[in-house]
């Protein structure tokens, strides 16, 4: 076995028991950590791959900034666990039904499954040569060029949720004070302060 060999298991060992604990771990905040983990052994994959940038993007998107928001979110917020895991029992029965389903259909279509008569050859060269074209020029002409359309579409589609989760916790609650932009910038000084002669001994 050379060193590439044993780089490529040891990555995708721990990058499946790093993704596998980040569903099982009771604690979020450890999620979070086995998820910088999975990502971690992730980019490690690319780079046997020959997809150096991806790999920094993976790093660079994903760890330092994605991850890291995760975690802060994770750790500042005030969850209550315990009215979660009751959401959670509530609806068990339910998620088992689409767990069962969706694994039916996996094995349906593994058993649909067949392979290509030139797949064997793109295993063998995933990337392209590096004396013909650079790895990150290929990779900007599929996304740019060949799959324009689909990118465009899946960023809008990104989009869109942002925009419905905005909405979604968008919450006009009574009692809370709000800022209103325009109030504060039509204010008259004059009104807005008030001078009190406080007398020696005297409170306001």
């Amino acid at each position: 076995m050379s060193v590439a060999d044993f780089a490529f298991y040891a990555f995708a060992i721990v990058a499946v028991i790093a993704a596998l604990l980040v569903v099982t771990a009771r604690n979020p905040v450890h999620s979070v950590l086995w998820l910088i983990l999975t990502f971690l052994s992730s980019a490690g994959l690319f780079v046997l791959m020959g997809a150096e940038f991806i790999a920094m993007l993976l790093m660079i998107v994903y760890i330092g900034a994605v991850a890291v928001l995760f975690l802060f979110v994770v750790m500042m917020l005030d969850i209550d666990f315990a009215a979660l895991k009751a959401e959670m029992t509530r609806y068990f029965p339910l998620a088992s039904l689409v767990g069962v389903v969706i694994l039916m259909q996996l094995a349906l279509l593994y058993g649909a499954w067949g392979q290509a008569e030139n797949a064997s050859a793109l295993r063998m060269a995933p990337t392209p040569d590096m004396a013909e074209i650079h790895n990150t020029r290929a990779l900007g002409l599929i996304i740019y060029d060949q799959y324009l359309l689909v990118f465009q579409l899946s960023g809008l589609i990104l989009l869109v949720a942002m925009i419905g989760a905005i909405v979604l916790t968008m919450r006009h609650r009574t009692g809370v004070k709000r800022q209103d932009v325009t109030q504060q910038m039509w204010r008259d000084p004059a009104k807005a302060m008030e001078l009190k002669d406080v007398k020696p001994g005297q409170g306001l």
